[in-house]
């Protein structure tokens, strides 16, 4: 079990609970409204309410002046680390019955959950997978709502994963789950380094900050644990530096624990050798080199024989939104989750690595708002030097002005890639625009929304789905 640090008590501690709450609106009788801080509204607003609701214990960061007889009150420094420890010990400390490994990074977390889970259900265990796209515990499926779930929600699944017998569990940690320290009270068997490049500065404010947040997440992590670093990725060594885990390296240009050459690089796959075994696999890209060393060896570092290791990879698939393809009329489409400027840039490149440059590449690009402003014009220089043509057009709008957006974006073309670019600011149209400038034999890069099924535009959600929409505009140009 694990503690939290009090710093005052106001009423008894002998009292009996139901259950443990962050949500006002969830609060009934004899619950614990754990008062959180968020971006948008504070717990503490709601205290009054919740106690009129039958809460009976308020774990808080300032004790409220109006105290209320029969109610306890503890006070805490950190009402979130308070939440996170709490739950884990609420549902009996699950991710310690389990070995449950952690995957961060800014980009490939949730390739390298999700073909984890797929490799180990394969390999016949019963495994669970908390990420972006889903969630399992073993069969059982679950919608995914946050790259990093709440911390009961975490605790309520890996209790479910307990009682269900699973013995991996595969868990993407985003640097805003780190940061509000959702992560708190679990117990990480391994943690995986992808790679950091330019993201999520709206809310950490300095690359320097977003880095060491992620940092603090192996400086966490017990001897007991391991730590697998991507060191091709200058700040590997820096993830490294203070955890008390074992450490091992992964890399494709460094000396490093396990090691992979690409042999061949196609649309229908990659020819590697890993650590002097060739293997094929259905993934395509540079990226996806990483992202599969990384799983080889993950499964090294969890037990898995090696043979069969490598023959359980050359049977994964691509995960839905990341370099998800298809073929129409001779044409490729390809959907991509590439929303941060190295992810795009990767994406391009692997794409003009593969294709003859007989044939144009059209991408269809936004930018999410109400998110970091200072990639917009990076990914649209990115978009317009790499491709034949590059479309500008919305992402998530969010409360933004979708114009103002794709004005920013505008901003970083290069005056010689002016002419290769077209703002819509209707993602439907674009993409149809799209399909309607390609012909045989084109390439057509959607990026930015990837698994999404939704656009979100000023606060409300309509059905969205990249794939879908591109398959219904190049089926029509068969007609």
């Amino acid at each position: 079990m694990y503690k939290v640090t009090i710093n005052v008590v106001v009423g008894s501690t002998g009292i009996a609970i139901n259950e443990l709450q962050f949500d006002s609106r969830k609060v009934t009788e004899k619950d614990v409204f754990v008062a959180i801080k968020g971006l948008e509204s504070d717990g503490h607003d709601f205290i009054d309410t919740v106690i009129s609701q039958g809460a009976i214990a308020i774990i808080c960061e300032k004790i409220p002046e109006n105290i209320i007889d029969n109610v306890t009150y503890v006070e805490v420094d950190s009402s979130h680390k308070a939440l996170a420890i709490m739950a884990s010990n609420y549902y009996g400390v699950p991710s310690g019955n389990l070995k449950l490994i952690g995957i961060t990074g800014t980009n490939g977390k949730t390739t390298i959950a999700t073909l984890l889970y797929q490799l180990f259900k394969k390999a016949g265990f019963k495994v669970g997978l908390l990420s972006t796209v889903k969630i399992f515990v073993d069969d059982k499926e679950y919608d995914a709502t946050h790259t990093t779930p709440d911390s009961l929600a975490i605790n309520k699944y890996l209790a479910e994963m307990n009682t269900e017998g699973v013995e991996f569990c595969f868990m993407e940690v985003s640097s805003h789950g780190i940061h509000q320290s959702r992560t708190e009270g679990l117990q990480f068997a391994g943690g995986i380094f992808t790679n950091l490049t330019h993201d999520h500065l709206d809310y950490h404010n300095t690359f320097a900050q977003y880095r060491d947040v992620k940092k603090s997440f192996f400086d966490k992590l017990p001897k007991s644990a391991f730590a697998l670093i991507n060191i091709d990725d200058k700040n590997g060594l820096i993830m490294m530096q203070n955890t008390a885990s074992r450490k091992y390296t992964y890399a494709l240009k460094s000396y490093a624990d396990y090691r992979a050459q690409i042999l061949e690089n196609q649309f229908n796959g990659l020819l590697l050798k890993i650590n002097d075994n060739e293997i094929w696999s259905k993934l395509i890209g540079n990226f996806n080199a990483y992202n599969l060393l990384a799983i080889y060896g993950t499964a090294d570092l969890l037990g898995l024989e090696k043979d069969e290791t490598l023959r359980l990879i050359s049977e994964l698939d691509s995960v839905t939104g990341r370099f998800q393809y298809l073929v129409s009329n001779e044409i490729t489409a390809i959907i991509d989750y590439a929303h941060t400027p190295d992810a795009l840039k990767n994406v391009l490149e692997t794409i003009n690595g593969i294709r003859t440059q007989n044939e144009k590449l059209i991408t269809v690009v936004g930018c999410g708002g109400d998110r970091d402003k200072t990639k917009r014009p990076k990914m649209a220089n990115i978009a317009s030097t790499l491709s034949t043509k590059a479309i500008f057009t919305s992402d998530n709008p969010r409360s933004e002005v979708p114009e103002e957006i794709i004005a920013e974006m505008e901003s970083g073309v290069k005056p010689q890639n002016f002419k290769k670019t077209i703002s819509i600011v209707d993602r439907k149209q674009a993409i149809k625009t799209a399909c309607q400038l390609a012909q045989p034999k084109d390439i057509i890069l959607i990026a930015g929304k990837g698994h999404e099924t939704y656009q979100e535009i000023n606060g409300k959600r309509t059905d969205f789905n990249d794939y879908k929409i591109v398959e219904e505009f190049l089926k029509q140009l068969q007609k």
